[in-house]
């Protein structure tokens, strides 16, 4: 004979299946929401870093083109005024390259007249120093050397006249000499007081 399946007992193993099922689906779906709420507060923190990150690079590329901005301006300004100021000593270095020859002969003039006041300075100190000088040492220098400041006539003359007066001394002292010695053997007597 036969068994019938008993409606309830089939019903309790189905039952049990369900809550299995139930349990792990309802497992499941605790544990994909806790993934989804990780993946929410990860996705959030990006979220903030990428706020972050492009607030930052905002901020770059305004201040870049407030950079940008300002040298072009000042690349704009500065150039025109560079360019003047070239421009300017331009003009200034030809100015300079055409007075330069003219300067040049000024310096060599007040240069000339520098030394021909200098030399005529000197000639005169050596004249207030030759007119300065005792008229012995003078004749002396006339006569002994040739530095002495007078011409070579002056010069001649008094070497000259100084050959001159030799002599006649030499001379004179000669004739003195001579005549002493021969009063002295002729025995006078204020040769013999002469001679003692």
């Amino acid at each position: 004979m036969q068994q019938i399946p008993d409606p309830f007992h089939a019903h309790g193993s189905v039952r049990r299946k369900l809550e299995a099922a139930l349990k792990k689906v309802s497992s499941q779906a605790a544990q994909y929401e806790h993934q989804m709420k990780d993946l929410e507060s990860q996705l959030a923190e990006s979220l903030s870093n990428f706020r972050a990150i492009d607030s930052l690079l905002q901020e770059a590329f305004a201040g870049l083109r407030r950079n940008a901005q300002r040298a072009d301006h000042a690349l704009s300004k500065q150039v025109s005024h560079i360019t003047e100021e070239l421009d300017s000593s331009m003009d200034s270095l030809a100015q300079l390259a055409e007075d330069l020859p003219v300067i040049k002969s000024q310096v060599a003039d007040i240069r000339y007249a520098y030394d021909s006041g200098r030399k005529k300075a000197q000639s005169l100190l050596s004249d207030l120093t030759w007119l300065n000088t005792e008229f012995y040492e003078r004749w002396r220098l006339i006569i002994f050397t040739s530095s002495s400041p007078v011409s070579w006539r002056w010069k001649v003359l008094m070497r000259v006249f100084f050959a001159i007066s030799f002599l006649v001394f030499v001379q004179i002292a000669w004739i003195t000499v001579w005549g002493g010695y021969r009063a002295h053997r002729g025995g006078q007597i204020w040769g013999e007081r002469l001679m003692s």
